[in-house]
């Protein structure tokens, strides 16, 4: 099957419009270029963007990382060439390296990976290999701090491209969160009720900044997976009277209204606003204080999409992320993590149509893996997610030939405080069983 990245290269710019109708269309024609080509701004004064995709109209803060000049030669290389560097220099590193590759990523990095997977099966992954020197996560920023947070302290973590961020860890600050915080302790003060519940547990998703994995840690709260949100959930509740969950509106509302909180319990927090935008009293009766934020990738996915799905494909079986906005999730046959829709399509019997909102290069990679079944993506427009196409195959041969050369090229390194901190909470949420 053709890779996403091939298929947006053959919707250039001049025939995307035209060729619609029959070859399907992308989100932007400006995927077709080098990522090196957005990781710069044009001017000295223009703020980083995310790039062309699905994040591309979110604002990036002015901190955002940006990734230095890459060598011409990488540039310039063709996919032929990249690809032999690649292995020339993996076939040098031998076991010294470890490659993890998300399931987000293009075609043209997975096939490197030595493992793939969601961001906490891939940082687990490492673990297994004690003995690598390097650990280069092709994925996006907070993956990789998760990677040196478990690491052992002489092993290196290296992103290929710095500028993989994520959009979605973006709108949860660690300023913004620590303001939040003191406004609801201002509010319900900090002492127990009669049952040894604290007045508020924070939750973080793993999209999130190390920063806010050690807010986490300091303050009581726990971290969570989408596959384990509502056992997460379920130990907040058991010690806390509700649930300050960020960064991701649609995960912590999927999640506890499937377990019976109600949505007038679950008011959400602007952190441009006085309270997040609410009543003292809409905070004092809630269970689950969402955060304003949302996966760009997810949020394209729509009801009507579901619904073309089935009326072109009757018995199709819909399956959504749980990041999908809530009608989306309520409209679908099943929603969850990445790795509970590989395995729902692996499990089923041959000959099954399957409708999935998740991110593109992951599905099309599915309908590869899996020809006895009709896998489609629901939205029809090729829009990969922008900060997981930042890493590139041009990427990934200059920070492995730099290991090869003695360099370590892009190094990820949490502050020793703050990796204590967040692996509290990273160990409270292994320890959480359902």
């Amino acid at each position: 099957m053709t890779s996403i990245n091939t298929a947006i290269q053959l919707l250039t710019r001049e025939d995307a419009e035209r060729s619609a109708a029959t070859q399907g269309s992308t989100c932007s024609p400006d995927l077709a270029r080098g990522p090196w080509e957005f990781d710069m701004p044009a001017t000295p004064d223009q703020g980083p963007d995310y790039g062309p995709g699905a994040s591309m109209l979110d604002t990036a803060p002015a901190a955002t990382p940006r990734q230095g000049a890459l060598p011409e030669e990488y540039r310039l290389a063709d996919d032929a060439e990249l690809e032999a560097r690649i292995l020339a220099a993996k076939e040098t590193l031998g076991n010294r390296l470890v490659i993890l590759g998300h399931f987000y990523q293009r075609d043209e990095v997975v096939k490197h990976a030595d493992f793939v997977g969601d961001s906490f099966q891939l940082a687990n992954a490492a673990l297994t290999r004690p003995d690598a020197e390097a650990i280069v996560f092709c994925g996006v920023h907070f993956m990789a701090e998760t990677a040196d947070i478990l690491s052992k302290p002489e092993q290196s973590v290296i992103l290929p491209n710095l500028a993989a961020g994520c959009s979605m860890a973006d709108m949860a600050d660690a300023d913004s969160v620590a303001d939040c915080w003191e406004q609801l302790e201002e509010l319900f003060g900090t002492e127990p009720d009669d049952a040894g519940r604290q007045p508020v547990i924070p939750v973080t998703y793993m999209n999130s900044s190390a920063a806010l994995k050690a807010f986490c840690g300091r303050n009581g709260g726990i971290v969570c997976t989408s596959s384990n949100a509502a056992t997460v959930l379920q130990w907040a509740f058991e010690r806390g009277q509700r649930v300050l969950f960020f960064p991701d509106q649609h995960l912590g509302r999927n999640t506890a209204k499937a377990m019976g909180v109600s949505l007038n319990e679950m008011p959400m927090w602007n952190p441009r606003k006085v309270l997040g935008g609410n009543s003292e009293q809409e905070l004092v009766d809630s269970r689950v204080i969402l955060w304003h934020g949302f996966c760009s990738v997810h949020k394209r996915f729509t009801v009507n999409q579901i619904e073309k799905a089935r009326a072109e494909y009757p018995g199709v079986r819909v399956i959504v992320h749980p990041e999908c906005p809530m009608p989306v999730v309520d409209a679908a046959d099943e929603a969850g993590s990445t790795d509970y829709i590989r395995k729902a399509i692996a499990a089923a019997a041959p000959g099954g149509t399957f409708a999935v909102g998740t991110e593109i290069n992951m599905v099309n990679r599915l309908a590869a893996e899996f020809p006895q079944h009709t896998i489609f993506c629901l939205d029809p427009v090729i829009c990969p997610c922008s900060t997981m196409y930042r890493i590139h195959p041009g990427y990934l041969a200059w920070v492995l030939e730099g290991l090869v050369a003695g360099e370590v090229r892009n190094q990820i390194v949490v502050e020793a405080d703050v990796a204590a901190h967040a692996r509290v909470a990273l160990e409270r949420m292994l320890a959480a069983k359902p």
